[in-house]
């Protein structure tokens, strides 16, 4: 099995207006983004081709929006649950690694 190109643990994962998973992951694998539960149930997935993401201007910085098949998501990234820094970083760099693994990189 290749490892993926992004994973992050300990995810909140909210389709407007309920939260979903407070402990989720977000797994970029072989040209994918799959969205799971902390127990490892997937919620959501698609080629990454077809998902569009971004951080609105009202978001914070360890927030992104996720449109999967139709769906939004609004990904919180709080791995670390204390560093605000590191959480951001982290949201950055997810959007970095979809934007890569939709140019084929």
């Amino acid at each position: 099995m290749a490892e993926p190109e992004f994973s992050a643990r300990g995810v909140r994962i909210a389709r407007w207006p309920r939260s979903l998973t407070r402990a989720g992951e977000v797994r970029i694998e072989d040209g994918r983004l799959a969205l799971l539960t902390s127990y490892g149930s997937e919620i959501d997935s698609a080629p990454v081709k077809a998902v569009r993401a971004g951080r609105p201007w009202f978001a914070k910085a360890d927030e992104t929006v996720a449109k999967v098949n139709g769906t939004r998501y609004r990904l919180t990234m709080d791995g670390a649950g204390e560093d605000d820094a590191r959480d951001a970083e982290e949201a950055g760099r997810f959007l970095a690694a979809l934007k890569r693994a939709a140019r084929g990189e």
